[in-house]
């Protein structure tokens, strides 16, 4: 081989390379970040459906490394800085907690909320419309008003109804305001309302012999994550009381209460895939505006409403999503 040939052919070889190492690069699965407080399978599945509604194929186009709490809300940073550890290029989370916990520990890497109660009051945004900053996706917040007709479904539910507790968290910030609007519910309902603030979980005692002082009929527990990540025993001791309680979210009745009515949680773990798609495609977090629930669901434990000798009236059951046998 002639001395130019030989040349030519070794600064071919010098820019194919870098070519083809692109091109690989291209190829490979991008890595998503996924903690979940708590296990939960139909999240996980919901969210698998958005990203092949969106095209994507897992194993060959992404990778999800997935993180659970397992409900202990102390692991959250630690799960954090893992996954921040394993390059992700976007992070999803199912808590308020966790997406707080992600905004302070970077800045650079994308934020998609698929279930965050209020982001705005939280300051995890800026504005629904206009985020800024890493953090975007979806917001459970909603002007309708999700909490008169949970004591209107429980209405239904117990016909004789004129005695409900509430528990809420003191320590909540959007716990207060929240209150404030059902203390102007109950009356116009014929329905007198006692609170009861947990903070803890060892109130949990304490406080459902407070609603047994009260006489309540029934039980509204407003949403809030250290009910959440122990709801087993809260609804253990519901049932001990034998009271019927309403939920925001359906991951209660699923775990024994009486019914909820809220978000359908699971329509928003599918639509945050689309915020992933449209962020791995490069768009940046702070463009892409916060949405808000579209699709909510009353769901009833059949079971649950049996053993508390309640009936499910036929409105009632035509009003119902899903009845859990």
């Amino acid at each position: 081989m002639r001395r130019r040939d030989f040349v030519k052919a070794i600064v071919g070889l010098a820019t194919a390379w870098p070519l083809t190492a692109r091109a690989q690069q291209a190829a490979s699965p991008r890595r998503i970040g996924f903690l979940l407080i708590s296990p939960d399978s139909k999240a996980a599945e919901s969210f698998r459906q958005g990203l092949r509604e969106a095209g994507y194929i897992e194993g060959r186009d992404v990778v999800i490394e997935w993180r659970v709490a397992n409900g202990d809300y102390t692991r959250v940073p630690e799960l954090v800085a893992d996954l921040i550890q394993q390059r992700v290029e976007v992070m999803v989370h199912d808590s308020t907690v966790g997406t707080e916990v992600a905004k302070r520990s970077t800045s650079t890497i994308p934020i998609v909320m698929a279930l965050v109660l209020d982001p705005v009051a939280s300051g995890l945004v800026k504005s629904l419309a206009n985020p800024g900053g890493n953090v975007t996706g979806l917001s459970m917040h909603t002007e309708i008003p999700l909490h008169a007709k949970r004591l209107q479904f429980l209405k239904e539910m117990i016909p004789d109804l004129t005695r409900a507790a509430v528990m809420w968290n003191p320590d909540h910030p959007l716990h207060g305001s929240a209150i404030e609007n059902i203390k102007t519910i109950g009356p116009r309902m014929s329905i007198e309302l006692s609170f009861v603030g947990v903070r803890t979980p060892e109130q949990f005692a304490p406080a459902f012999s407070d609603i047994d002082r009260a006489k309540a009929q029934a039980l509204m527990v407003m949403d809030d994550p250290i009910f959440f990540a122990h709801r087993t025993i809260l609804l253990q001791l519901a049932s001990a009381a034998r009271l019927p309680t309403m939920h925001d979210l359906r991951r209660f009745p699923e775990a024994g209460a009486l019914m909820s009515y809220g978000t359908d949680v699971y329509d928003l773990f599918r639509r945050s895939a689309t915020y992933v798609d449209r962020i791995l495609k490069g768009a940046r977090p702070s463009d892409l505006p916060v949405e808000q629930p579209s699709k909510f669901e009353l769901v009833i434990n059949l079971r649950t409403a049996k053993a508390l000798g309640l009936t499910v009236s036929d409105r009632l059951f035509a009003l119902t999503d899903e009845v859990i046998e």
